[in-house]
């Protein structure tokens, strides 16, 4: 068993860990209310894409709030899928503090896709969307290094602590200018074919469906805050795409 203070620790962790890996606000909630319920505890949880606050009472009486500010959300499917069999398996077996706290830990630790893969799937992304906006062969093929490229830049630029809508910013400005340059070389490919398909892999898809997905289970404050955010980076990424063009037009 755990006192109630190492509870509220052990669901606030699991639940960071979910909203930093841009799980839904109803799964979130409901993932810290199934952790305190598997100890026998009464549990209100609250979520933000940008905080949490937890309420715990234990079965002595004892109540416990804790609450946590989020920073740096990223799309993590496989730490999702993770935190969600750990609160199930605490209904079966409880384990203690330091266990549960190990197991959280090893999650949020848990490396994700080494960087070749993922570079082969933004190029593989890349090339896909382009064919699928019409676009031939040669023009998705030319997509392909811009998208690896884009996807190498918006990592560094992430890594340096630099604000998000810049990073989406100087990607969609470096996508445009760099498919003139493939377009001045090879006049016959489409300029905009090539760049949506490189800036494909920039747009938040995720954010947009799981604010439509928080709006169906009543969370409009998160839905609301969700899609602000993805019409924001979509916003950055236009706009830094418009400034590559002018500025290429320009000079070339």
């Amino acid at each position: 068993m755990m006192d109630v203070k190492d509870l509220a620790h052990v669901a606030l962790k699991a639940g960071e860990i979910l909203l930093k890996s841009g799980a839904e606000i109803y799964r979130v909630e409901d993932t810290i209310v199934r952790i305190c319920t598997s100890y026998n505890a009464v549990c209100e949880s609250f979520a933000l894409p940008t905080g949490i606050f937890i309420s715990v009472k234990g079965t002595d009486g004892k109540e416990q709030l804790v609450m946590k500010r989020i920073e740096g959300r990223t799309v993590d499917l496989q730490r999702i899928e993770l935190i969600n069999d750990f609160s199930r398996s605490l209904q079966n077996k409880q384990l203690t503090y330091e266990e549960a706290l190990n197991t959280l830990k090893a999650i949020e630790e848990s490396g994700s896709y080494n960087l070749m893969t993922r570079l082969a799937g933004a190029g593989v992304a890349t090339f896909v969307f382009t064919i699928l906006f019409r676009g031939t062969i040669a023009e998705g093929l030319a997509a392909m290094p811009i998208g690896i490229l884009i996807y190498i830049l918006s990592q560094k630029i992430s890594e340096k602590g630099f604000f998000q809508f810049f990073q989406f910013f100087v990607s969609g400005m470096l996508a445009a200018m760099i498919s003139l340059v493939v377009v001045k070389i090879f006049p016959q490919l489409s300029v905009y074919r090539i760049i949506i398909g490189s800036i494909i892999i920039l747009l938040p898809g995720v954010a947009i469906t799981n604010s439509i997905k928080d709006a169906l289970y009543g969370d409009i404050v998160s839905s609301m805050a969700r899609f602000g955010e993805a019409l924001l980076i979509a916003t950055a990424i236009g706009a830094g795409v418009g400034i590559g063009l002018t500025i290429g037009l320009r000079w070339m």
